[in-house]
C-alpha cells in the first residue's frame, strides 16, 4: 500500500496502519481483515457516520482531531508497551530465581525470604532516589511466592524435558541405568538415568522418576518402564546397555527385568554395577569378620551406650589434643564408612585405651583387652590399610560421566595392585603403613596367614568377576588408545553385531587414522572423549566412530542413581509442605540437569503462557 494510501486513509476514513500492516479505525480501535478502501468506507459510514457533520473533510478542526486521536494511540501503544516488556522481565527474573532455588534443591519459600534480602539490600546500596525507586518497583513487581515459584519449576522441568526428549530421539544408542529405593514418606520410586550422545557430547541425565505403588516386580517395573517409552515416544530398541544394582528383581536370568527387557531389545546387554561388584568382592569372613565386628562393637559401646559417655570420650579427645574429635560410625549401606571407621580407630587407639581404662561398666574390661592384644590390633591395623585401598578404588569408580570402559580400566589396575600387596605384606609393608607402624612399635606384633589368605581370595574374588567381562578388553583398549597396536578380535565384533560395523572396512580406517599425524596430537592434547567427539569424523571414519561412540555411551556403575535418591531425599528434606511425586519429580530434573532453558524464550513463548495458568498470580 502506497504512502498517499494511507494518507487517504486517515483523512477520509480515520484509519491508520498498525505495526502488524492492518488498518485500524482510530475512533473505536477496530482493525479490518482486508486493508481495502471498500472496507474501511463501509465500516466508517456504518459506524461512524456522524464524523463528517462535526469535522467536516478538509477543516483544520477534522485535522487537529485526527491529530489528537493519533497521539493518543501512539500514547497508549508505548505504555502497553513498556507493561508488557517489563511484565516479561518481570517472569523471567522470577524463572531464573525459580530455577536457582530448584538447583541449590531449596523449598520454594526460599523465594519470598531472598525477595526480602533482595530488596534490603538494594535500599541500603543505591543511594540515588529516583533510581531506588524505579528498581525497587521492579523488584517488587517480581512474583516470588511459594505457589508462583512451584508453578515456574514446573514450567522449567517441562521445557527441559522436552529439550531432552528431542534429542534423545535423534541419537542411535543410549545406556540406561536403573535402580528403585524408598523415599522418606515410604513410596518406592523407580530411577531411569540415560545416557546417550547428542551430537556435540555425551550427556547423562534424568530420563523418569517412576513412582511405584505396592509391589515392586519385575514385570510391574519392566511394564513401568515400556509404557514410558511409548508415551515419550522413545524406541527400547537404541538402548546398547542396562546397568542395575545386581537385586534378583533387576538382574534375575528368567524373569527378572534384565532379561524381560532383553527380549524386546535384542541388541542390550544388561550389566551388574562394576562399583556393587567391587564392595561384595572385599566381603569378610572368619576370623577378620570376628575383628572387624569387635571393633564396630567398640564403636558403638564409646558412642551409642549413653550420651554422657559420648560426652565423657569426647572431652578426653579434646584434653590429650587428639587429631580427632571422634568417632565414626559404620553403615554397611555406605560404601566407605567400613575403611573410614576403621582408619579413625587406629589413629584414636591410646585415647580410646585410656578412655576404656578409665570407665566403670563391665563391657569395657573386655573391649580394653582386645584392644591390648597385639594379634587384635595387628588384623584391625591390617583391615585400615586394605580398606583403604578399596575405598580409593571406589572412589575412582565413582563420579559422573563415567563410562564401562574408565571403569575396567581402573579394575583392572587394581587387580595388578593386589598382587603388588600380596608381595609387601611379606616384605617392606610400604602399602601398609598402619600395620608397619605397628610393627615397628610391638614386638609382638606381626602379619598372620589370615592376612595373607584374605588377599589371595580378594585376588580371586576380583579375577572371578571381572576376568571374563562380557565386553572385549581388546575394544575398550581401542577406545582408549586408538594408536596404540591393539588388534581387535574378531569374535569381539561378533559380539556387536547389531552395529553392522564393516570389519574390512574398519581396519583400514585404523591404519589412516594412525597414519595422520594431525590426529595423534589431537589425542595426545585433548584426550580420548573430545578426541572422539570433536576430531573424528564421522564421514572419514564412520565404522570406528560408530564403535567408540556406542562404546563410551555405556554406563558402568549404578552411581548416578545412587546419587539421585540422595538428592530426592534431599529435596523432600528440606520441603517445608508436602510434595506431590510429579512435583518431586521437577523438582528432581531441575537439580540434576545438564541443560540450562532459554528463559526469555520461554516467556515469549505462546505455549508457556497458555499452559496451566502458570503466569497467574
Amino acid at each position: 500500500m502506497s504512502a498517499n494510501s494511507k494518507k487517504n486513509w486517515t483523512d477520509k476514513y480515520v484509519f491508520i496502519e498498525t505495526t502488524e500492516g492492518r488498518p485500524m479505525c482510530l475512533l473505536c480501535n477496530e482493525c479490518c481483515a482486508i486493508g481495502k478502501d471498500y472496507n474501511l468506507r463501509r465500516h466508517f459510514l456504518t459506524k461512524h457516520c456522524g464524523f463528517d457533520q462535526t469535522f467536516p473533510p478538509g477543516s483544520d478542526v477534522r485535522q487537529k482531531k485526527i491529530l489528537c486521536l493519533k497521539e493518543n494511540y501512539e500514547h497508549s501503544r508505548v505504555v502497553f508497551s513498556r507493561s508488557c516488556s517489563s511484565q516479561q522481565r518481570a517472569t523471567a527474573a522470577s524463572l531464573r530465581v525459580a530455577w536457582i532455588l530448584g538447583k541449590k534443591k531449596q523449598p520454594f519459600t526460599d523465594s519470598e525470604t531472598f525477595k526480602e534480602c533482595f530488596i534490603a539490600a538494594l535500599d541500603e546500596v543505591v543511594t540515588d532516589n529516583k533510581m531506588k525507586e524505579q528498581v525497587l518497583a521492579s523488584v517488587k513487581s517480581i512474583p516470588m511466592s511459594d505457589t508462583s515459584t512451584g508453578r515456574r519449576m514446573d514450567v522449567l522441568a517441562s521445557e527441559v524435558f522436552e529439550t531432552l526428549l528431542t534429542r534423545l530421539r535423534k541419537a542411535k544408542v543410549m545406556s540406561l541405568a536403573v535402580d528403585e529405593s524408598t523415599d522418606i514418606s515410604d513410596t518406592a520410586q523407580f530411577c531411569l538415568i540415560v545416557r546417550f550422545f547428542d551430537g556435540d557430547c555425551f550427556r547423562e541425565d534424568l530420563l523418569g522418576l517412576i513412582p511405584l505403588e505396592g509391589h515392586t516386580s519385575a514385570a510391574i517395573i519392566f511394564q513401568k518402564i515400556v509404557d514410558f517409552f511409548k508415551d515419550n515416544g522413545l524406541d527400547l530398541d537404541h538402548v546398547n546397555m542396562l546397568v542395575t544394582d545386581g537385586a534378583p528383581t533387576m538382574a534375575g536370568k528368567v524373569n527378572g527385568l534384565s532379561a524381560r527387557l532383553s527380549a524386546v531389545a535384542p541388541r542390550m546387554k544388561s550389566l551388574h554395577c562394576l562399583i556393587h561388584q567391587s564392595v561384595l568382592c572385599a566381603k569378610l569372613s572368619g576370623e577378620l569378620k570376628n575383628t572387624m565386628d569387635s571393633v564396630m562393637s567398640i564403636i558403638n559401646f564409646i558412642r551409642s551406650t549413653s550420651s554422657l559417655q559420648h560426652r565423657l570420650f569426647r572431652r578426653l579427645l579434646a584434653d590429650m589434643s587428639a587429631e580427632h574429635q571422634d568417632l565414626l560410625l559404620h553403615n554397611n549401606v555406605r560404601w566407605l564408612s567400613k575403611g573410614n571407621a576403621l582408619r579413625r580407630v587406629c589413629e584414636l587407639r591410646e585415647e580410646i585405651v585410656r578412655f576404656l581404662s578409665e570407665s566403670k561398666q563391665n563391657r569395657a574390661s573386655t573391649f580394653l583387652s582386645q584392644m591390648l592384644d597385639d594379634g587384635f590390633v595387628s588384623e584391625m591395623c591390617f583391615l585400615s590399610d586394605i580398606f583403604h585401598h578399596l575405598n580409593d578404588l571406589n572412589l575412582g569408580l565413582q563420579g559422573q560421566n563415567k563410562t564401562v570402559v574408565d571403569l575396567v580400566e581402573k579394575l583392572r589396575a587394581f587387580q595388578r595392585k593386589l598382587v603388588l600387596f600380596s608381595s609387601d605384606l611379606c616384605d617392606k609393608l610400604l602399602h601398609f603403613p598402619t600395620l608397619s607402624k605397628l610393627m615397628k612399635s610391638s614386638a609382638h606384633a606381626s602379619v598372620t596367614q589370615v592376612m595373607l589368605d584374605f588377599l589371595d581370595k580378594l585376588r580371586d574374588n576380583f579375577a572371578a568377576r571381572f576376568n571374563d567381562f562380557d565386553m572385549s578388553g581388546e575394544l575398550m583398549q581401542f577406545v582408549r588408545d586408538p594408536f596404540a597396536d591393539t588388534k581387535i578380535p574378531s569374535e569381539a565384533l561378533d559380539s556387536l553385531a547389531s552395529l553392522h560395523i564393516n570389519e574390512g572396512a574398519l581396519q583400514l580406517e585404523i591404519i589412516d587414522m594412525q597414519a595422520s599425524s594431525a590426529l595423534k596430537h589431537a589425542y595426545d592434547k585433548e584426550g580420548f572423549m573430545t578426541f572422539w567427539t570433536e576430531w573424528v569424523d564421522a564421514e572419514k571414519f564412520p565404522n570406528m566412530k560408530e564403535l567408540a561412540i556406542n562404546l563410551l555411551t555405556m554406563f558402568g556403575s549404578t552411581y548416578t542413581c545412587e546419587s539421585s535418591f540422595s538428592h530426592m531425599n534431599a529435596i523432600k528434606t528440606s520441603a517445608r509442605s508436602s510434595l506431590t511425586n510429579e512435583r518431586l519429580h521437577h523438582c528432581l530434573r531441575i537439580a540434576l540437569t545438564s541443560f540450562e532453558p532459554d528463559f526469555s524464550a520461554i516467556v515469549q513463548s505462546k505455549k508457556s503462557w497458555q499452559r496451566k495458568s502458570m503466569w497467574a498470580h
